[in-house]
């Protein structure tokens, strides 16, 4: 699903950047979308960016597998989960409630020991009634250690005792995780990417930059993997060591 690419090695000597290709995964296991692939390619920076557009297309490609799974209601996992729920909301029309976990210090942007439960919903009021016995999709923006979303799964079914619950992520990183769900959980996810540091632009701020600049360093990691075909110049790159073998091979001979 995803691959080392050269293409800013050809046009400026950097070193090799990363690519990712889209796709999605069920609850068994991943699988590519054929009809919309589309590669992105880190920043400079070692990071990719995703826009607002991004993250909506991957969010709308997901709606059909959450239709099937039926939820009675949405745990959204704050705050990366606040803004894609919101975005699946539209189309899966049910009710949303937030939760806030916290597995990284904001102060020092480093990871605790253990996840921190911050804010739950109360059960006993509104849509909270709507969670024991039903059935719950929780949703973030990332599935990276897994470390979060376990915690969360445990947690709903632990204290709120729902029928059914699935799972959705915008992103689901490629990499051994540290956290495992529970069996009969639905796992739903809208792109298989690689183990690399990804930006959204709720977070913009954080890096420093504006929205407006984060949409730009977006567009250009879209933008720089659409103009090399990552497949094409590795056939290169596998062609001319064919053919430097083969010349190598002649010249031993020759000699």
């Amino acid at each position: 699903r995803w691959r080392w690419c050269c293409a800013d090695y050809k046009r400026n000597g950097s070193p090799p950047q990363l690519a990712l290709k889209t796709g999605k995964m069920s609850s068994a296991k991943a699988k590519q979308d054929p009809a919309g692939k589309a590669a992105r390619m880190a920043s400079s920076d070692g990071k990719v960016y995703f826009s607002y557009a991004d993250i909506h297309h991957t969010v709308a490609g997901m709606v059909e597998r959450v239709k099937e799974f039926n939820p009675d209601v949405i745990i959204a996992i704050g705050g990366g989960g606040f803004i894609p729920a919101r975005m699946l909301r539209t189309e899966v029309r049910v009710p949303i409630l937030a939760v806030s976990l916290e597995l990284y210090d904001d102060t020092t942007n480093t990871k605790n020991h253990f996840v921190r439960k911050v804010q739950w919903f109360d059960e006993t009021s509104g849509v909270g009634k709507q969670v024991r016995n039903k059935r719950v999709l929780i949703m973030d923006e990332v599935d990276d250690t897994r470390t979060t979303l376990k915690y969360c799964v445990e947690e709903v079914i632990r204290t709120n005792a729902p029928s059914a619950v699935a799972v959705a992520v915008v992103h689901n990183k490629l990499k051994k995780k540290e956290g495992e769900l529970p069996p009969g959980i639905v796992y739903i996810s809208g792109e298989d990417v690689p183990a690399v540091w990804n930006c959204y632009p709720w977070d913009a701020a954080a890096y420093g930059r504006n929205i407006d600049e984060h949409e730009e360093l977006a567009h250009a990691c879209a933008q720089r993997s659409s103009k090399w075909d990552p497949w094409a110049v590795g056939g290169c790159i596998a062609a001319a060591a064919v053919v430097g073998g083969l010349l190598g091979a002649a010249l031993v001979k020759a000699g």
